[in-house]
């Protein structure tokens, strides 16, 4: 990077480019191109390429020396894999929410959210969608492991792309309020073991959906064809 001007670009140009990918605006097996973009955010193609290189280092973005930059396709055995390592890693941090709740109650700050009557819950998927990742992500963080918490928002962060289709169902926002309100329940009794259970479905299902939504939404988009499954 040139100068910090250039930085502040790049960084505001990595959120645009990474919204795009959370919202399939951009589809596995778009290219990118520098200029277009640099072009389209009327910036110079420095802070571009500096995105797209943090992009890349996430594996959100490939490079190839014929294709230039792409969106990689969907493999949907990596994704299972980092939902089975989600589903371990917030099953042990619902567990010790519920049995040291005096030590660390900071997931009490969710209750205000989550436990609210119908005509209270929100309707946005985008805002549902953040409000469901601070709500995963609390509970891992007050579980006091700084160090799994770091590796739980980097799942978050590779999962995102479909994870967040989820709540473009409103039977499904319901669905994430009640299951939500249960989790929440669960701990606040001292029950850690149902909380792990029913944490375990709401992810479960919410993953069934989320790959049903996905590959709908890209057989829309003409785009279905080459995605890698099981």
């Amino acid at each position: 990077m040139s100068n910090l001007s250039d930085l502040r670009l790049a960084d505001r140009a990595y959120l645009r480019i990474k919204e795009r990918l959370a919202d399939l605006d951009l589809m596995p097996g778009d290219r990118l191109s520098e200029k277009e973009l640099a072009e389209q955010f009327q910036i110079s193609r420095t802070p571009i390429r500096e995105a797209l290189q943090r992009l890349h280092h996430e594996d959100l973005l490939a490079l190839s020396p014929k294709l230039g930059w792409t969106v990689p396709q969907l493999d949907f055995e990596k994704i299972d894999q980092l939902y089975d390592f989600r589903i371990l890693i917030e099953r042990n941090a619902v567990l010790i929410c519920a049995e040291q709740q005096s030590l660390n109650p900071a997931w009490r700050q969710l209750e205000p959210i989550w436990q609210v009557t119908e005509d209270q819950q929100l309707a946005d998927p985008q805002q549902v969608g953040r409000l469901d990742e601070s709500f995963h992500q609390t509970l891992v963080q007050a579980a006091g492991n700084a160090e799994i918490a770091r590796v739980h928002k980097d799942i978050t962060e590779k999962i995102r792309l479909i994870r967040r289709l989820d709540f473009t169902k409103p039977t499904r926002i319901a669905a994430t309020y009640a299951e939500h309100q249960a989790i929440l329940r669960y701990i606040a009794l001292g029950k850690g073991e149902r909380a792990q259970v029913s944490l375990e479905a709401h992810i479960t299902a919410s993953k069934i959906e989320s790959r049903t939504i996905t590959l709908e939404t890209m057989f829309r988009r003409g785009q279905a064809g080459p995605l890698t499954q099981d």
